[in-house]
């Protein structure tokens, strides 16, 4: 058995789980999300926990049954308490401001990036006087947030001698010494 894919996933209160024609949808309150799921895969609902169950040992089903269970326990997980993820902007004249969802980077290039990010993401931007720019984003889909942060990280990545960029709030920059450091 999968040791992950034979954990029951317990809903805490206020969440609902409905599984119709293979498509999972979870509501809870901070919003509500649906997965399509393989049909050899079966999902029931036993008192306040979600058990996900697969049919034989082979090794597709045993791949999926892990999967979908790692799925379905995100979007509670998503839907009660939702995910946060904290970004950093490292260098001289970085910046961001956000209009709504409308984000505008400065990041060094000649011009200024805009993108406009989906309405199930709340952003939120923070800069203070000798304080790297945050980038604070909010919303109950895992994956929509992490996709999201992959591409803004994307726009400058963060580079190992100067440790300037785009990163993650905790981050460890793993740092090279220059050209400097080995010459004679």
């Amino acid at each position: 058995m999968s040791r992950i894919g034979k954990l029951p996933i317990s809903l805490p209160k206020g969440v609902t789980v409905t599984v119709i024609d293979n498509v999972v949808t979870v509501k809870g309150p901070k919003g509500e999300l649906s997965q399509e799921i393989n049909p050899i895969i079966t999902v029931a609902q036993e008192d306040d926990q979600i058990v996900v169950t697969r049919p034989n040992d082979e090794k597709e089903s045993r791949a999926m049954h892990g999967l979908y269970r790692s799925l379905i326990h995100n979007m509670v997980v998503g839907v009660s308490e939702g995910y946060s993820k904290k970004l950093e902007l490292v260098g001289v004249g970085y910046r961001v401001s956000n209009n709504g969802n409308l984000l505008e980077f400065a990041l060094g290039y000649t011009h200024n990036i805009h993108m406009m990010l989906p309405p199930e993401i709340k952003v939120e931007t923070k800069s203070e006087r000798n304080q790297n720019p945050l980038l604070m984003l909010e919303s109950c889909d895992k994956q929509l947030i992490g996709q999201i942060c992959a591409k803004i990280r994307s726009f400058r990545k963060p580079e190992p001698y100067k440790g300037k960029g785009i990163k993650f709030v905790g981050e460890v920059i793993r740092r090279k010494a220059g050209k400097s450091a080995g010459a004679k």
